[in-house]
């Protein structure tokens, strides 16, 4: 069993994840209603199962909210992948959404790293300032120890994120997909 569940508390937020990347139930609850609907469509789309349960200082901004759940939901895919024995470890997709295309390509090999090209059209989606998404990605590609090229275009906003989110669920979900070998570590190193 894959599972992870990870707990951060700060005193700018709360923050309680579960995530197994073997599937389950998915219950978002952030405070932020454009992010619950994006991290819904990443878990739907990656099947993973997926609980996000968080409190933040929403009255200051939702700047600390979106960095915490990125840092914590990195800290869970860390946890769940654990060595990565048996694990494919790379993947890439590319989603569109409408007149929006994101395409992402990762490396679950124990390097966090973002590559995050493209520009939205507006300066905030859903009451949330568009550069916290790429801040977002940062914050749990360097805690799980993902290597994540991300990619996008497009003219709505909402359809750009939404696709990024999606496509970033379904390649962790190939990613994390069995090799065949389950005591193999995939790395030229033997280790992660």
């Amino acid at each position: 069993m894959r599972r992870a569940d990870v707990s951060r508390k700060t005193k700018e937020t709360s923050i309680t994840i579960s995530f197994d990347p073997d599937g389950g139930l998915l219950s978002i609850a952030t405070g932020l209603p454009f992010l619950d609907h994006m991290l819904e469509s990443f878990g739907r789309h990656g099947r993973f199962g997926l609980s996000v349960m968080a409190e933040g200082d929403l009255h200051v901004d939702p700047h600390h909210t979106v960095e915490d759940i990125g840092i914590v939901l990195g800290m869970a895919i860390k946890q769940a992948v654990g060595d990565g024995r048996g694990i494919t470890r790379f993947a890439d997709a590319t989603i569109p959404m409408d007149e929006a295309r994101a395409a992402v390509a990762l490396d679950c090999g124990g390097r966090g790293y973002l590559v995050f090209e493209g520009s939205f059209a507006g300066r905030e989606t859903g009451g949330i300032p568009n550069d916290l998404f790429e801040h977002f990605f940062y914050s749990l590609v360097h805690q799980a120890g993902i290597t994540a090229h991300i990619t996008f275009l497009g003219r709505s906003d909402h359809h750009m994120c939404e696709a990024i989110f999606k496509a970033f669920g379904i390649t962790l979900y190939q990613a994390f997909q069995k090799s065949g070998n389950e005591s193999e570590i995939p790395s030229t190193k033997g280790i992660f």
